[in-house]
């Protein structure tokens, strides 16, 4: 799969941020010894992320999609909140949301 490249041929470091975040996050997910009902729900949310960078098809809501059932699936785990803040912010470089 070919990466999403600037204009000068360089990988777009939002990519490259992205699926850093969303590795990341896999790790301490993986690591993370306590079952909860909607892992399965975030680890798959992870997967689709990162093919998504990889592949160079980050639409901006699919991106947000995943990354709210992403945050609803982890919840109230604060062991990975900083793993989801930082999939957040990397979303985020892709877009403003709506305003209202």
């Amino acid at each position: 799969m070919e990466q999403r490249r600037t204009p000068d041929g360089h990988v777009d470091p939002r990519v490259t941020g992205l699926r850093s975040a969303v590795s990341r996050l896999r790790r301490q997910l993986a690591a993370y010894p306590v079952e909860f009902p909607d892992r399965g729900i975030a680890e798959e949310e992870l997967a689709a992320l990162d093919s998504l960078a990889a592949g160079g098809s980050l639409e901006v809501p699919r991106l947000r999609r995943s990354l709210l059932l992403i945050a609803g699936a982890i919840g109230s785990v604060s062991a990975l909140g900083h793993g989801v803040r930082e999939v957040r912010d990397a979303v985020e470089l892709f877009g403003e949301p709506p305003r209202g």
